[in-house]
């Protein structure tokens, strides 16, 4: 048996989510404060030794609390979790699966089981609370029903966990209510959680503060080593060294006995006085036990605090995760049926190699030594981690991302969390020209992108997708020039051309995360689609195979005549940037230029830098601007024309200083060294007020 799912309803930033596990092992991921750690509180809290606190609420709970009035038609929040199981009928363990499900239906390859922390009266939470809290004449009270119950000892008072079993209909489950003894008990025998908790404090210099790895191993060996043949082996050795250290302190303590017998103690009636070494194999272990570092090749040896935090970290883990699983198997009476291993934040001090590796290498631990026939623990793991996710297969990752949710009751808005599973992702098929993309082939390049390229998508606000290296390399420069406040964003800039944007769409928009996508016009003559042409030239096509997909027409002319609206899509997710005609003044005349990339958008909208030699494309510009548009085209489609260096050379640039005519002292006065071009200066703006729209909401 497997935990296959849970639904968690009401609790802190959790307000309704679904999340399934796998078979092995289970992979949450997603910006802070998100709801990982949400999802593995709520499990500790009903599974396991952590008291609930009326801060564990969602907001909207804690106003429908504070709103309530002890009305007959109201009713007060509850938090639940559903636990749903699957069941394989031809185990041995069906029948105590069985004899658990009689309320459920005939299908029994699933088990499901509520916890509701419920009002036990709300009645009488009320009158307390009216007693403790009386109204005064205008009806305000001192404290509103929630504070109440954050006082020691009110919450759990007033409020208890309830159990209920499942069943699956085509709506919302159906429960049937259990004793609360008997579904406990149920509980237990289903399932064992334990954790593994990112707080692990390994540092050993504060010994105060700190888990030492010689208590870890000391607790290990208690717990899972100390069996029966094996502590007469320790027993007996304990026994020998008493002996000998207790005829060592009757020698060593002789002179000592003796000057006290010269003071009439002890008198000739009373017993005498002996040292005895005590040991006990325990105590020996516990109090008198310290891990060493030993080199192989000198034998010296060092203490435990002078080992990296690393590998300390990833030791630990190893006790921990091998200890609980060990704790699992040991139980004798009614063991749980699966277990569950919560393990948060593996990464921290660990390497990027060691990441990599980190659950391969707790497979490991967990399989060596397994009985024959035993199943393993579903492992659930926490993570910031990149490196990670690199190693996870897609469909093992869950991902939390913030969002504004809104109450159905009272119509606010309230900070939220929804969980995606890419277990569940499916691209839709692509039609690139009549070439058709299918499902599979599509995420199995955007499985093979995401690994290669060590993304960090899972974890960011929101995502730009870039044509080439030099809109990456310019691009956090004109994030500055632009949108300045992008920068206290999490952005992810994925590298894409121009052939392979619409292949993240359905990925992006099923994370909701939204993005924005620079891409180049790439006109081309339509007689021969690999002839490419200057931008103004008649009947110009793009050849771009994103703009190709998001938009009917190729014709650059009716891309360029698209408004922002037309470029903003997938319902305010998607914002498409490309090169569009703009208006630059030159000599006191407005006029119209339209680059084919971005090395030519940037040349036209930064022609003064240009003719004046503070930048440069190895070529003179000449004044008639039709011989202008043609000379640059030609220029940067050539093959002499290195991209990543005019890119560098405009990184590198700075503009002069201005200087007061009349002081000749510097002003100080800062300038911008170069113009964003407009598209994309206008597709960061977008960018940059999604997400302050996004912040506003959540």
């Amino acid at each position: 048996m497997r935990l296959y799912s849970i639904s968690v309803r009401n609790f802190r930033r959790l307000k309704s989510i679904d999340l399934d596990f796998e078979e092995k092992e289970t992979v949450f991921v997603g910006p802070n404060n998100s709801g990982k750690t949400s999802a593995t509180a709520v499990m500790r809290s009903f599974l396991g030794n952590r008291d609930f606190k009326i801060h564990d609420f969602s907001v909207s709970s804690i106003s429908a609390i504070d709103a309530y009035v002890n009305d007959e038609g109201q009713s007060l929040p509850s938090i639940e979790l559903d636990l749903w199981f699957k069941v394989d009928p031809n185990a041995v363990s069906f029948g105590r699966v069985f004899a658990l499900a009689t309320t459920l239906s005939t299908d029994f390859s699933e088990i499901g089981i509520r916890c509701s922390l419920t009002v036990d009266d709300a009645k009488e939470l009320w009158r307390q609370y009216d007693l403790a809290f009386p109204a005064a004449q205008d009806g305000a009270r001192k404290r509103t029903l929630s504070h109440f119950l954050d006082f020691e000892g009110n919450l759990r008072k007033h409020f208890s966990v309830q159990f209920s079993s499942l069943e699956r209909t085509d709506n919302d489950p159906l429960p049937t209510p259990l004793d609360p003894k008997d579904g406990k008990k149920i509980l237990s025998s289903l399932v064992r959680v334990d954790f593994v908790d990112a707080q692990r404090n390994i540092d050993d210099e504060n010994a105060a503060r700190s888990n030492r790895l010689s208590e870890a191993f000391a607790t290990y060996y208690r717990r899972n080593l100390e069996q029966a043949e094996l502590a007469e082996e320790a027993i007996a050795i304990i026994e020998q060294n008493n002996e000998n250290l207790t005829s060592h302190y009757t020698q060593r303590f002789a002179p000592l006995m003796t000057m006290i017998g010269g003071l009439g103690l002890p008198s000739d009636n009373d017993r005498a006085m002996k040292v005895v070494s005590t040991l006990s194999s325990e105590d020996a272990l516990r109090g008198n036990t310290e891990l060493y570092y030993v080199d192989a090749n000198t034998s010296h040896e060092l203490p435990e605090a002078y080992n990296g935090l690393g590998f300390k970290n990833l030791v630990f883990m190893a006790i921990q995760i091998d200890h609980f699983y060990r704790q699992w198997l040991a139980t004798e009476e009614d063991r749980p049926l699966c277990q569950v291993i919560f393990v948060e934040e593996p990464e921290v001090h660990l390497h990027a190699q060691v990441q990599q590796t980190f659950i391969r290498q707790m497979w490991d631990v967990l399989t060596e030594g397994t009985p024959d026939g035993e199943s393993t623990p579903q492992l659930a793991v926490t993570t910031h981690s990149s490196h990670i996710l690199d190693t996870v297969d897609f469909s093992k990752i869950r991902y939390f991302r913030r969002k504004s949710v809104n109450d159905a009751q009272n119509g606010e808005t309230f900070h939220g969390t929804t969980v995606h599973s890419l277990a569940q992702f499916q691209p839709e098929p692509i039609d690139l020209d009549g070439e058709i993309v299918s499902p599979e082939v599509a995420l199995s390049f955007l499985k093979k992108y995401l690994r290669l390229t060590h993304c960090d998508l899972f974890f960011s606000d929101a995502a730009i997708l870039v044509e080439g290296s030099v809109e990456k390399l310019l691009l956090p420069r004109m994030i500055d020039f632009s949108a300045n406040s992008l920068n206290k964003k999490y952005l992810t800039v994925l590298e894409v051309g121009g052939a392979y944007g619409m292949r993240f769409a359905g990925l992006l928009e099923f994370l909701e995360i939204p993005y924005l996508i620079i891409t180049d016009i790439d006109s081309v003559d339509p007689a021969n689609s690999r002839k490419n042409c200057i931008a103004t030239a008649d009947n110009a096509v793009s050849s771009n195979a994103t703009l190709g997909y998001f938009f009917d027409d190729s014709s650059v002319k009716t891309l360029a005549a698209k408004t922002k609206a037309d470029r903003e899509q997938a319902d305010g997710m998607r914002f498409i940037s490309y090169q569009t005609p703009v208006s630059i003044d030159v000599g006191g005349q407005a006029q119209i230029f339209h680059g084919r990339t971005l090395e030519e958008a940037f040349v036209y909208e930064n022609l003064d830098l240009f003719r004046n030699d503070a930048l440069s494309i190895d070529i003179d510009l000449p004044d008639d601007l039709a011989a202008l548009h043609r000379d640059v085209w030609k220029r940067i489609k050539s093959s002499t024309f290195k991209k990543t260096e005019f890119a560098m050379n405009v990184l590198a640039y700075e503009p002069p200083q201005q200087h007061d005519e009349e002081e000749g002292a510097n002003t100080g006065v800062a300038q911008l060294p170069w113009n964003v071009p407009q598209y994309i200066s206008e597709g960061l703006v977008w960018l940059d007020g999604q997400l302050c729209q996004n912040a506003e909401e959540v």
